[in-house]
């Protein structure tokens, strides 16, 4: 979601605090800082070279996006691998989106169609592995993969639901980062095929359907690699 400055805080000090948040932001989701671990205001202004006040409110803005925990009188810390928590995120998404996706269907334009296809085009042109990133997503295909399931619910033309569905996925695609190697056996392609048709056909059952299976099938890869984290 984007923030906005507040009127009285000076754009220069706005510009440091969206650069600390972006560096902390992407450092959690690359995984250096590990599940579970503390982050600790005082080491991360002395290492940023900024104010406490300013990383204070990095902090309270990768909290509220489900990438860091608030704990009452500990401080901060990145959340912990486990299958509840991925149970409860996995279990809102297939409550959500399903029926953001039918809403869609019924609501989206012409114009929606075009982003649809237009999005998975670019899902199927992009690489979801390179030699350079090893077992893991690339970033290209991760971005890739999120503008298409956001794009599916866009024609929904509500934003508070699809503030909702960035929220969630931010936090699936935390433990798919920590999570997601190759896994042979599922063919996710096919998957997001059959979701572009369901949809350009109008075809909200079927629609539906595979976007609930897709959701279950991923978050089972979750819970497998999380129950083997450390």
């Amino acid at each position: 979601m984007t923030q906005t400055a507040h009127p009285s805080t000076p754009p220069g000090k706005q510009m440091l605090s969206e650069q600390v948040y972006a560096h902390l932001r992407d450092a959690i989701m690359r995984g250096d800082h590990p599940p579970g671990s503390p982050l600790k205001p005082q080491d991360l202004a002395k290492a940023q070279g900024v104010s406490l006040a300013v990383v204070r409110e990095a902090l309270v803005r990768v909290v509220g996006e489900g990438l860091a925990d608030r704990l009452p009188n500990r401080g901060f810390a990145v959340p912990s691998f486990s299958d509840h928590r991925w149970q409860e995120i996995a279990e809102a998404r297939r409550t959500l989106e399903p029926v953001v996706l039918r809403m869609a269907i019924e609501r989206g334009d012409v114009d929606w169609e075009a982003r649809v296809r237009a999005a998975h085009h670019r899902l199927v042109r992009t690489p979801a592995y390179t030699p350079d990133e090893g077992d893991y997503y690339t970033d290209a295909w991760a971005e890739a993969h999120r503008a298409f399931h956001r794009t599916l619910l866009e024609g929904c033309g509500n934003r508070a639901l699809l503030e909702t569905f960035d929220r969630l996925w931010t936090q699936s695609e935390l433990a798919r980062r920590w999570s997601a190697h190759r896994n042979p056996g599922r063919d996710g392609a096919t998957e997001h095929r059959r979701l572009e048709e369901a949809v350009l056909h109008r075809d909200a059952d079927t629609a539906a359907a595979v976007l609930a299976q897709h959701l279950t099938s991923t978050a089972a890869a979750l819970t497998d690699d999380s129950s083997q984290a450390t």
